[in-house]
């Protein structure tokens, strides 16, 4: 299976490069992963409505060209689905099922994703209510997605 992960903006931390490195790498045995970064829009620190909406679409239309048609898109959002480890897991493996050979994950800018991305998303899929830098949720991702790998694989993960 192919899984990409699409996230606006880049990540600047040393440390949280590092993460995704190593994950990607483990990952390497289990699927084949692509990493897209689009551009971020600047906020300023007192945007309106108007304004942050402008925004999140800007970088909506930098998510939706690297969207494919054939892929399962799925939204990382606040008010998404909630799973355990073993729940996400199973998801990936009934995709896997039912014939998906690609997932694109969709990870928005500090402000979020525009409703065009939401719409377009075949599942959203919350982590939890609480919010992270979108670099670190890029970490949080690719860990599930390495989990859920050793799952579907009878593999020890820690629990």
């Amino acid at each position: 299976m192919k899984i990409t992960v699409i996230a606006v903006g880049k990540i600047k931390e040393k440390f949280y490069r590092e993460a995704v490195a190593e994950f990607e790498k483990r990952l390497g045995r289990y699927c084949k992963l692509e990493i897209i970064q689009v551009e971020d829009e600047k906020t300023p620190d007192k945007a309106g409505m108007a304004m942050e909406t402008e925004i999140k679409r800007k970088e909506a239309e930098r998510i939706l060209k690297h969207i494919r048609e054939d892929s399962c898109v799925i939204t990382l959002e606040i008010k998404g689905r909630m799973y355990d480890s073993e729940g996400f897991a199973g998801e990936i493996a009934r995709l896997a099922t039912r014939g998906t050979s690609h997932i694109q994950f969709i990870i928005g800018g500090s402000l979020g994703l525009h409703e065009e991305v939401c719409k377009r998303a075949d599942l959203a899929v919350s982590f939890s209510q609480m919010t992270f830098p979108h670099q670190m949720m890029r970490v949080i991702l690719l860990e599930q997605v390495y989990r859920a790998y050793r799952i579907i694989n009878g593999e020890p993960y820690h629990k």
